[in-house]
């Protein structure tokens, strides 16, 4: 008999007489080689990492869906065209309706005009102050329904409307669907810029990522902010520290000292002052000097942002400033960049901006008081919306607005 090679069997195994030697199995034989073993190695260091990053991302804190979560880490890690490409599937599976009617009641209008109130001002004296009722809206989709452009007060400051809001259809063809607009009187709420954990991420901004508490005592609304700063081509400041880069005609959502805020175009309408202590810039304006801008038709993706499938009609939010110098909000589903520019601007809005787009972004929530001034009563504009009423209670992992009393 020749010598043993690495084929035989070891001696306690036993083959029936004048059966061929059998060959150890495929895995066993795999497993032996140093490569497939260092192969093995890598893999469980990379699930051992994987379950690590995503789990944190999945564990961190905040009330962001799964979903989003997970759509999130894998655009942080590289895998946006992997993300969009299940977003373009889902919105082929599901793109927005045509025709149909809204399935809940567009409101009320809002108090009639040229009502006056009385508001004490910082040196305690009682002032006058006439409330600014918008006209109402005009439904692009044809005639309206009942309530369909009105103005309903949301948010009042002394007793004076200070937050109103109106509910329309943005399109003849999309007639299922509401948008809302929100017009807020900057002579009665002052505003506050709040960072993200994850956008712009974590630095010394002296404001939380959420609205504790202690800080709920005259809220009166809150609202979406805008891309992540490494895709909104311009960048965002808050008391001093920077995220990005400031961007010479970058549409920018501009905070001052006395609590008020506006829009325009970074080194134009708007610059750097020692009153400014936030700046939220997004892509180019939508709307200047009073006019739309011309390419909001053009462009979509690499103008206006990567929108789920590279589709049109998506939920879009944007704000804007009027010439008497309200702060105006409108989002909505099924939105185009011209049809959201064109609510804004048929709002008054002389200059305006796009903020974030796309359903897991989407929020503007207003607050009704309760006993408890800790303790408001969160309540979503439009009952559609992903995100929850007390979304900003929680920490968030991308900025917003708060919207106080003065």
């Amino acid at each position: 008999m020749g010598p043993q090679t690495e084929t035989e069997l070891e001696p306690d195994e036993q083959l029936p007489p004048g059966a061929p030697p059998r060959r150890p199995g495929r895995l066993r034989r795999l497993l032996r080689r140093r490569s497939v073993r260092a192969v093995l190695a890598l893999l469980a260091v990379f699930l051992g990492w994987l379950g690590w990053s995503l789990g944190s991302a999945l564990l961190a804190p905040g009330n962001d869906s799964t979903i989003a979560r997970i759509a999130e880490w894998a655009r942080d890690h590289h895998l946006g065209p992997v993300v969009t490409g299940l977003e373009t599937a889902q919105y082929k599976m599901h793109p927005p309706k045509v025709g149909g009617r809204p399935t809940f009641a567009l409101g009320p209008t809002g108090p009639s005009q040229g009502a006056v109130h009385t508001q004490e001002n910082k040196h305690g004296l009682a002032t006058l102050v006439t409330p600014i009722t918008p006209a109402p809206l005009v439904s692009p989709a044809g005639d309206p329904l009942p309530g369909e452009g009105s103005w309903k007060v949301i948010g009042t400051a002394q007793g004076v409307p200070a937050v109103q809001s109106a509910m329309l259809r943005a399109d003849s063809e999309h007639t299922s669907y509401v948008a809302a607009v929100v017009s807020m009187d900057e002579r009665l709420v002052r505003f506050q810029l709040h960072p993200g954990t994850d956008d712009p991420g974590p630095d010394n901004w002296g404001v939380p990522p959420n609205i504790p508490s202690d800080a709920r005592a005259g809220l009166l609304a809150s609202f979406n902010g805008g891309f992540k700063v490494g895709e909104a081509r311009g960048g965002f400041y808050l008391n001093g520290v920077t995220r990005g880069t400031l961007t010479q005609g970058a549409a920018s959502l501009v905070f001052y000292k006395d609590g008020h805020a506006t829009v325009g175009s970074w080194g134009g309408d708007v610059s750097m002052t020692p009153d400014v202590v936030g700046v939220r810039q997004n892509l180019r304006p939508i709307i200047s000097n009073g006019q739309v801008a011309d390419d909001v038709d053009q462009a979509i993706e690499t103008g206006w942002g990567l929108t789920m499938g590279g589709k049109f009609f998506v939920w879009r939010s944007g704000a804007g400033i009027t010439q008497d110098g309200r702060l105006i909000f409108a989002y909505g589903p099924a939105l185009s960049v011209r049809t959201l520019a064109e609510l804004l601007h048929q709002a008054g809005c002389v200059q305006a901006m796009q903020l974030d787009i796309n359903p897991a972004w989407m929020s503007f929530n207003y607050y009704q008081p309760t006993g408890d001034p800790a303790a408001p009563t969160p309540t979503k504009l439009l009952p559609d919306q992903e995100r929850p009423a007390d979304r900003y209670f929680e920490p968030t992992s991308r900025d917003f607005t708060a919207v106080y009393a003065r």
